[in-house]
């Protein structure tokens, strides 16, 4: 799945007694391939530069100068070898445009028997020595799963998808700004992080207080415009038989949380979830929450910051909802399966048979009446990415993990959002997760992007993200 809001500056190396048509038959490969894909490009004409190439170092002021101009619109960067390339011209480039973009280096293959001086790339060669130059440069770059490919196959098609999901996590993390709503329940030291941690990674933490919530509800008329128009999104949410009183209170909630969040420019957040929300406002903000996750603005329970986090970025890279999920009860005896469950806030979309309910485990002490709110049902089967980050206080620094499996059918007899989730080598993963000290919360959503989560995270954004494979 391609993301048009996306935009990509392309780099088209060149080296002048190789051919020159390979450099202008490349560039017209590449823009078409990124237009068919849905990407927009800054390229060099070639009017600016031969065939709108890079091949000297004026070349590369140049391209550099270009990509500054809209260093607010590119996403990411290619660099594509349709022949050897100037290895110093790409790298040059890539240096004084100063974006500090993902990079992808493709270089396109020779054909079989048109190996002849007038035919012959050596682009093969040539992407060996541009990424020497840009490992010299100190720049961070990704490459295609073939170290060569035809910018216009189904592969390269391939790797322009994880690409775009890599841009999209960079793009998607760098300044932002996650809300975080009430206190953490006060038994769950769990969710405790570290905001200087985020700060000095660019992801800023804007709180608020659960009394300043509840107070500016308490201001809401019933038939108030916003409140009646969030009313209406709950109905029509998914199927419930939830006292109106109780609705008319969730819709109240979601109206001040969109309103703050808008007013400070928050992207995500995480709410202190139970129980001063249901003992004071009497319903649990649960729907309230997987309707924002749903929209693809990640909201996490029980105050775990790092935990929208985690949702924001599988959100960004698979462009569907995530869910935060306990890594909750074995399955029986089978090693490498796991019930996952929260009781629940999971978006719709990840929902088989999705309905508004109450919470059973908190209505048997806070009573019935103030424990409606719930999205519950069972996770759809299906290929699944999880993924966990976390500041790491000892050592100064954000780390994590993230893996994919998938959701089963298995039978299951139990309450709340839940699903059975198959994990190869669950157990190694389970042992590192409690040797290094992780939650219990995971982030997961009905996709494959693992790989290009953890690459996202270690090379561009400086994070210590394991790949379990």
């Amino acid at each position: 799945m391609s993301d048009t809001s996306l935009t990509l500056g392309v780099i088209v190396g060149n080296r002048g007694f190789f051919p020159d048509v390979l450099a202008r038959e490349g560039r017209e490969e590449i823009t078409q391939a990124l237009e068919r894909a849905g990407f927009r490009c800054v390229v060099l004409t070639p009017e600016q530069t031969k065939h709108g190439a890079v091949e000297t170092y004026e070349d590369a002021k140049r391209c550099a100068d270009l990509f500054r101009r809209h260093r607010e619109r590119i996403d990411g960067i290619i660099v594509t070898l349709p022949n050897f390339g100037d290895e110093s011209a790409v790298a040059d480039s890539l240096r004084l445009s100063d974006l500090h973009v993902p990079v992808l280096v493709q270089a396109t293959p020779d054909a079989f028997g048109r190996m002849s001086v007038e035919h012959r790339r050596d682009s093969f060669c040539g992407k060996i020595s541009v990424c020497n130059n840009l490992t010299q440069y100190g720049i961070p770059f990704s490459l295609t799963r073939l170290h060569t490919v035809h910018p216009q196959s189904d592969e390269f098609a391939a790797d322009l998808n994880r690409f775009a999901a890599i841009c999209r996590v960079v793009r998607g993390v760098r300044n932002l700004r996650v809300g975080c709503i009430g206190a953490r329940p006060a038994a769950f030291k769990t969710v405790r992080y570290s905001e200087k941690i985020l700060e000095s990674h660019g992801v800023s933490v804007e709180t608020i207080d659960l009394s300043d919530v509840l107070g500016r509800i308490g201001r809401l008329d019933d038939m108030g415009e916003g409140v009646q128009a969030n009313l209406r999104e709950l109905r029509e949410y998914v199927p419930t038989s939830v006292p109106p009183a109780a609705l008319v209170k969730m819709a109240k909630l979601a109206l001040v949380i969109r309103e703050w969040m808008h007013s400070t420019g928050v992207s995500v957040s995480s709410i202190q979830c139970w129980t001063a929300m249901e003992q004071y406002l009497g319903v649990m903000p649960c729907t309230v929450m997987s309707m924002l996750s749903n929209g693809l603005i990640s909201s996490a329970c029980e105050t775990d910051v790092c935990g929208a986090l985690s949702m924001h970025i599988l959100a960004l890279a698979s462009q569907t909802p995530s869910a935060l999920l306990d890594w909750n009860n074995n399955y029986g005896d089978d090693p490498d399966k796991v019930v996952c469950f929260h009781c629940s806030n999971i978006p719709k979309q990840l929902l088989g048979d999705a309905r508004m309910h109450l919470n059973d485990i908190l209505a048997s002490t806070i009573g019935k009446d103030s424990a409606y709110g719930t999205v519950v049902g069972r996770v759809k089967a299906g290929p699944m990415t999880f993924a966990r980050v976390s500041t790491d206080e000892r050592n100064g620094s954000i780390r994590g993990y993230v893996g994919t499996g998938s959701f089963t059918t298995d039978p299951l007899n139990t309450f709340g959002g839940v699903g059975v989730a198959h994990i190869p080598r669950l157990q190694q993963l389970l042992r590192f997760i409690c040797e290094r000290g992780f939650e219990h919360h995971v982030a997961a959503s009905l996709s494959i992007v693992g790989d290009a989560v953890q690459e996202a995270a270690t090379r561009y954004l400086g994070w210590d993200v394991r790949l379990h494979e």
